[in-house]
C-alpha cells in the first residue's frame, strides 16, 4: 500500500515498486542523457576508452543531481519528480568552444564558471513566473511533447547506430510490437501492468528484438567492471571570458526548459509552484552543473522525456525518481550494468516514446483548455507553437544569424517559451487601447443616493459634514418601499 500524504509528490510507494518504477525512469532517459557526452567525445576526436569515460560521469553526476532535485536541500531542490541529465541544448555551443582551440579543458571551465554565477540569478529568473498563466505555460508544455516526436522517430529507425539498416522496415516494425505491447498492457485492466506498461513493453520488445535477431549484448562484458570517476580526467579547466559568456547564453535557454519542465510536472502532478519552489530547482540545477566539470560532464537540466512518464504511468512521487537516481548512480559506478542499457535496440525505445512523448503534448493541450478563449489568447497560442515548430521543420533556419541567436532559438522549447511570454506580455499585461474595469458593480439607485462629500472611513459612510449617515441593512423588496439613504 502507498502513503498518501498532503503534496501528491510526498507518495510513498513499498520499496519493490519504487525501485521498479525509478528503474523504468532510467530506461527512458537513458538514450539522451549519453547522447552528449557521444557527441562531446566523438567531437573532441577521443578514443573509446575515454568516450566510455564521458558516459560513465554524466551517469553519475546525473543521478547524484536528480536525487537533489527530488529530495531537496534547503535553497536547492524543488522536491518535485524530475529526473536530471546532461543538457543536449548546450552542445552546438560546446562544440564551438572545442574548436577554438580551447579544447575539453575550456569546456569544463566554461560549463563550470556559468554555473556558478546561474546559482546567483536564479532567484531573479524564477521572480518571472507571473509571466507564465496557462496560455504560456500550455503551449510549452505542448511543443516540449511535440519537439520530441524527431526523437522517438530517429529511434523508431534505429538511431545512429542503425548504419545502413536506418529506416527500414524491421526497425519501424520492431517499434510497432513495442508499442502495441505497451497499449496492450494499459488496456489490460491490471494496475500494476499499467503502470509499469513502459518498462514491461521496453523488456518484451527487448525479448522480441532477441528473436529478430537485432539486440546484441556482447559488448556487455567488455571493459571494467567498477570504476569511480576521477575528478579532471582531461585536465583542469581553462577559463576563458568569451567561452563563458557563450555558455551564460546557453544557462538562460536552460533556465526556461527547466522551468518549462517544473510547470508541466506541477501540471500532470497537481502540484503547487510558486517562485520560490521555481527558484529552488533552478539552483540545484546549477549546483550540479557547477560540480560537472570536476567530474568530466557538462551542463545539467530537467528531462521533458520523463515529465511524459509520470503523466503516462500516474506515479508521481518524487521518491520513484529519486530511486531513479540512485540507480543512475550506480550505474556511474558499474559501467557493466550501464552497457546492458545501452545494447537495448532503439526501435524498442522508439515504440514506447510514441506514447510517452505525446502524453506530452497532451498534457499542454488541457493545460491550454483552461486559459480564456478570446482573439488575443488564439493568436499567442497560434503565433508561438509556429515560432517553436521552425527548428524542426527547417534546422538551418538560424544558419544566417549571429551565432548567439542560433544557440537560443535552435531549441524549439526556448523559441516557444520566448515567443509566448513576449505575445502575452503585450496583449494581456500592456493596456494599450483598452479600457479596464473593475469586476465589481453597485446599483444605480446607490449611486443616486450619494451627495457630494460622501466619504467611507473604516466601513462607515459620512457625508461632507462629517456627519454619519445611516446604513440601512435590509436588501431591495424585504422591507416594502426600496430603502433609500436620507441625504
Amino acid at each position: 500500500m502507498s502513503a498518501i500524504s498532503a503534496r501528491p509528490e510526498d507518495e510513498r510507494l513499498s520499496p519493490g515498486r519504487t525501485v521498479a518504477y525509478g528503474f523504468q525512469h532510467v530506461l527512458t532517459m537513458y538514450g539522451g542523457i549519453i547522447a552528449p557526452p557521444l557527441v562531446m567525445g566523438n567531437a573532441a576526436g577521443m578514443d573509446t576508452a575515454q568516450v566510455g569515460v564521458l558516459v560513465a560521469c554524466c551517469l553519475f553526476i546525473g543521478g547524484l543531481a536528480t536525487i537533489l532535485q527530488t529530495l531537496g536541500i534547503p535553497f536547492f531542490g524543488a522536491q518535485l519528480p524530475l529526473v536530471q541529465g546532461t543538457s543536449f541544448s548546450g552542445v552546438a555551443t560546446m562544440i564551438a568552444i572545442l574548436n577554438a582551440d580551447g579544447g575539453m579543458p575550456a569546456v569544463f571551465g566554461a560549463v563550470l564558471a556559468a554555473g556558478a554565477i546561474g546559482i546567483v540569478i536564479a532567484p531573479f529568473f524564477a521572480k518571472l513566473l507571473r509571466f507564465f498563466p496557462p496560455v504560456v505555460t500550455g503551449v510549452v508544455i505542448t511543443i516540449i511533447g511535440v519537439s520530441l516526436f524527431p526523437v522517438t522517430a530517429d529511434w523508431a529507425m534505429g538511431g545512429s547506430a542503425a548504419g545502413e539498416n536506418y529506416g527500414s522496415m524491421k526497425n519501424i516494425a520492431l517499434a510497432a510490437i513495442t508499442l502495441v505491447i505497451l497499449l496492450a498492457l494499459s488496456k489490460s485492466g491490471v494496475p500494476a501492468l499499467s503502470r509499469l506498461s513502459i518498462l514491461l513493453s521496453i523488456a518484451l520488445g527487448t525479448l522480441v528484438a532477441v528473436f529478430m535477431g537485432m539486440a546484441d549484448f556482447s559488448q556487455v562484458l567488455t571493459g571494467e567492471i567498477f570504476a569511480v570517476p576521477t575528478p579532471f580526467a582531461f585536465g583542469l579547466p581553462i577559463f576563458n571570458l568569451s567561452a563563458i559568456i557563450s555558455m551564460l547564453i546557453v544557462i538562460l535557454v536552460t533556465y526556461t526548459e527547466t522551468t518549462a519542465d517544473m510547470l508541466a510536472v506541477a501540471e500532470v502532478t497537481g502540484s503547487k509552484v510558486d517562485s520560490r519552489r521555481i527558484a529552488n530547482g533552478l539552483r540545484a540545477d546549477m549546483l550540479s552543473s557547477t560540480v560537472a566539470p570536476v567530474f568530466n560532464t557538462f551542463t545539467q537540466s530537467a528531462f521533458a522525456q520523463n515529465v511524459g512518464l509520470v503523466a503516462i504511468t500516474g506515479v508521481k512521487s518524487r521518491f520513484v525518481v529519486a530511486a531513479g537516481g540512485g540507480i543512475l548512480v550506480i550505474l556511474g559506478l558499474l559501467p557493466v550494468l550501464g552497457r546492458v542499457i545501452a545494447s537495448i535496440p532503439q526501435p524498442v525505445l522508439g515504440g514506447a516514446g510514441v506514447v510517452l512523448f505525446g502524453s506530452v503534448a497532451a498534457a499542454g493541450i488541457r493545460t491550454l483548455a483552461k486559459a480564456k478563449d478570446d482573439n488575443f489568447n488564439m493568436l499567442i497560442i497560434a503565433t508561438s507553437l509556429a515560432f517553436g515548430c521552425i527548428p524542426m521543420v527547417k534546422p538551418d533556419f538560424y544558419a544566417a544569424f549571429p551565432n548567439w541567436v542560433g544557440t537560443i532559438f535552435q531549441s524549439s522549447i526556448s523559441s516557444a517559451t520566448i515567443m509566448a511570454v513576449l505575445l502575452n506580455i503585450i496583449f494581456n499585461e500592456l493596456s494599450w487601447g483598452q479600457k479596464k474595469i473593475s469586476q465589481r458593480t453597485i446599483y444605480k439607485y446607490q449611486l443616486d443616493a450619494l451627495s457630494d462629500g460622501d466619504h467611507l472611513i473604516d466601513g462607515k459612510l459620512y457625508d461632507h459634514q462629517g456627519l454619519e449617515v445611516q446604513i440601512i441593512a435590509e436588501q431591495p423588496g424585504q422591507a416594502g418601499d426600496r430603502p433609500m439613504p436620507q441625504g
